[in-house]
This record gives C-alpha cells, sequence and structure tokens, in this order.
C-alpha cells in the first residue's frame, strides 16, 4: 500500500502527514416540512442527537502524506464534496476527527468565496488576504495570476459578468499562485475550455513533481489516472475501495458497465421474501458487501449463501461466475455434485462453496446464487456480489490455462544431427 491510504486504521500521524482524518462522518437532519426545521433546530439548541438524520459520509478513515496524489471518484451523491468540505474545515464533522497540518489551496465549489459585486481584481486582493498573503507577496503574484486566468478585460469587470469557465479560471489561478502544501480540487477540470484544461493539467503535473499533494475529485478516470497515483471509491458515503489507481478506477468502471448494461440482476426484497425459497444474504470470502471485492490472482475463492425455505424443504443452491459484461464463465450447483445444504435453523439453509487458486484473469466478475427448488429444476432468486481479480499479465481470455511450451527442431536440423551422430559412431 502506497503512502495514501484508506483503511479501517489509519495509524499515527507521522510528520509527513499533511491531512489524517479518524472516523469521519457527516449527517443531516431530514427536512421535508418546515416544522422539521424548527424540529432539528431545537434538537441542536439542546444538544441532543437527531435521531433521524441521514449519513453523508460514514467512517471514513484517511491518511495523505506530503507528495502524495489521491483521487476521489464515486457516483452523484456519494459523499466526495462533503469529504473534501470535512478535509478543509469548511464543515464541522458529526463523528470523528481530521487534521490537516500545511498550507491548503482548495477549489471547492464554483465561485465560492467570490463576491459578485466586486471585480476580478478585487476578488484576487480579497482572496489573497483570506489564504494568509501579506499585501506585498499579493503585489508580487498579482501579474502571474492575471496571466494564468488569462481573462482579459474581464478582470476589472464584476464577477456577476463572469461565465462559470472565467470564474474558474479566476479561481484556479489564485490557488496556482499559492505554493500550497497541498491542493484540492473538486471538478475543476470539468469546466473551462480545452486549453484551459490542457494548462491546468501541466500545472498540477509540474507542482506534483515539485513534491506537491493532490487530493483531486472528478468523474474523468482519463484525469484521475493521468493525475494520481492512488485513489479512493466512495460508494453512499463509505470508502468501497482505496488503492492503487489503476486497479480502483477499473473496478468503479466495471462497476459502472454492468449497471448500465443491466447485467447485474435486479432484485426485489419485498416480492422475493414471498417466494418458497429466497436469499438471506450472500457473502464472499467472509464479507457481505455491495461493492466489489479485491482478490489477487491464484487467491482461494469462499463463497456462502444463506436460503430461507417457506416449508421447510431443502433447497439447491447454484453457484456462478460472470464477466461484467454477463458472459457465462462457469456455474455449478449442489445437486450437481450431490451436496445437501446444510441446515441452521427449521427454515434457513447455508450453502458454501470454495474455489481453490483462482485462475481467473485479472478483471472485473461478478459471482451469483440462486436457490432452486428440491428438484433442481425451479429458480426462484438471485443475489450477486462482484470481485475484481488483480494482476498483471498479457494473456487474453478469462482464465489461465496450465501450459508447457515443447520446443521440437525442425527436421533439417534433426536431419542434421543424426548425420553427426553416425559420423561420431560409425
Amino acid at each position: 500500500m502506497s503512502a495514501i491510504v484508506a483503511t479501517s486504521s489509519p495509524g499515527a500521524v507521522t510528520d509527513d502527514t499533511l491531512v489524517a482524518a479518524h472516523g469521519l462522518g457527516k449527517s443531516y437532519p431530514k427536512v421535508f416540512r418546515p416544522r422539521d426545521r424548527l424540529r432539528a433546530l431545537g434538537r441542536l439548541l439542546l444538544g441532543s442527537d437527531i435521531a433521524d438524520s441521514v449519513p453523508v459520509v460514514r467512517e471514513v478513515d484517511l491518511r495523505v502524506r506530503r507528495g502524495e496524489s489521491l483521487g476521489l471518484i464515486g457516483e452523484n451523491g456519494a459523499g466526495k464534496s462533503t469529504l473534501l468540505k470535512l478535509l478543509t474545515g469548511v464543515l464541522t464533522p458529526s463523528a470523528g476527527t481530521v487534521e490537516v497540518h500545511g498550507r491548503v489551496g482548495a477549489l471547492l465549489e464554483l465561485g465560492a468565496g467570490f463576491h459578485p459585486e466586486y471585480t476580478g481584481r478585487d476578488n484576487i486582493a480579497m482572496s489573497a488576504a483570506l489564504y494568509g498573503l501579506t499585501g506585498e507577496e499579493m503585489r508580487e503574484r498579482l501579474p502571474q495570476i492575471v496571466e494564468f486566468a488569462d481573462i482579459g478585460r474581464y478582470i476589472d469587470e464584476p464577477v456577476k459578468h463572469y461565465s462559470s469557465g472565467m470564474v474558474v479560471r479566476l479561481g484556479f489561478a489564485i490557488v496556482a499562485a499559492l505554493k500550497a502544501d497541498l491542493l484540492i480540487t473538486d471538478e475543476v477540470l470539468a469546466v473551462g475550455d480545452e486549453s484551459f484544461q490542457k494548462k491546468c493539467v501541466r500545472w498540477i503535473e509540474d507542482y506534483l513533481d515539485d513534491g506537491g499533494t493532490l487530493i483531486l475529485v472528478s468523474h474523468s478516470m482519463y484525469h484521475i489516472q493521468k493525475l494520481c497515483r492512488q485513489a479512493c471509491w466512495l460508494h453512499e458515503g463509505v470508502i468501497a475501495a482505496a488503492g492503487d489507481v489503476f486497479e480502483v478506477t477499473q473496478a468503479y468502471l466495471a462497476f459502472h458497465e454492468r449497471k448500465l448494461a443491466g447485467t447485474a440482476p435486479v432484485r426485489d426484497t419485498i416480492a422475493a421474501q414471498g417466494l418458497e425459497f429466497h436469499l438471506l444474504d450472500l457473502s464472499v470470502n467472509g464479507v457481505a458487501q455491495e461493492t466489489p471485492l479485491f482478490l489477487d490472482r491464484g487467491d482461494n475463492l469462499r463463497v456462502r449463501a444463506r436460503v430461507r425455505s417457506r416449508d421447510g424443504r431443502a433447497p439447491v443452491v447454484a453457484f456462478g461466475i460472470v464477466r461484467a459484461d454477463g458472459s457465462a464463465v462457469y456455474g455449478v450447483s449442489s445437486e450437481m455434485d450431490g451436496v445437501l445444504p446444510f441446515a441452521e435453523s427449521e427454515n434457513v439453509y447455508i450453502a458454501e462453496i470454495e474455489f481453490a487458486n483462482l485462475a481467473l484473469l485479472p478483471g472485473a466478475y461478478a459471482i451469483r446464487a440462486h436457490p432452486l427448488d428440491s428438484e433442481g429444476v425451479r429458480l426462484f432468486d438471485t443475489l450477486e456480489r462482484g470481485i475484481v481479480v488483480r494482476g498483471h499479465s498479457r494473456e487474453f481470455g478469462i482464465v489461465r490455462l496450465d501450459h508447457v511450451w515443447h520446443q521440437t527442431p525442425s527436421p533439417t536440423a534433426a536431419a542434421q544431427d543424426t548425420r553427426l551422430l553416425r559420423a561420431t559412431n560409425p
């Protein structure tokens, strides 16, 4: 694991740590009607917990060290922007702690901190003061900021006349002039024209080469992979995966491919509970999570399904492996191998299978479980869990087959060897 980690144990904060978060969480009260706001305000004033609050970010452990680059990815509403605001102190956490060391340059929202009635030049002076720059430092860096923003005469016009791209140009130019220890940006590269995006990318690359530290939020996997060495995938407010940028982004893209292609079975939990047999849960290597589980090629794969039987009869349970696009890789059922699921209780059965020395080539796959009737004819329910097999391989296909190369000499070479043998052994 690299210096940027997002695990269940962040460890001790070291001298080169710029950001350290432990158990970080943020919740908001449910507000649908005016009286909900009054009730939430009353509880806050009384210092009591808001029982009906909605968690946006939960149990995030994160450590970012000097000189590293981290990409935050996830769907809209996953909690990425909220996490950045917690890290920069814009929001107060509902749970956990966060420490930030060094000067931070943050560009979180379009036009955040700019006064719409002030000119671009006036906003530069105001932002510089907020970031702690002296008047002399601001005057020294003003030409650099104006040149980088490259908005022409609009630098002396009110910001309310700016387009969204011009606002981002000005904001990024100010942050670029700060020479911050840590740069935090949220979807900056998604706004603005192509030439400005290229200018930003070149500046960020130079900044990282000079030892800068970056936390970047983007929906562009191209920019995440280009600028970041590590990635953290947020899913519904929790960390789904963290580690090498290519492994995490590939898992994230595979998740969306399956979602868009409709290959992941859509399950109606309420309807499933009325079936003769329905799945209570499905775990892979002891983990029952909806986001993909990372495995290394050659690892053991252990799959466990719990099935409720309406009338107490033992079900047949089938397990299958499919690719992210839905292509079948392998499938087997308990009936095929003459195995009976064991009874956990009167109406609950457990089926468990293990695939040793997994032969799957690196890529994204899904494990599916299906309960069938006792005769193995009718299928009643489906649950799916994603896995990502890691590894470096140039082989093609889905699985690796054991093989041996045999180097047979050509007929001409064999004939020459035979003549040589006869000459030396008359």
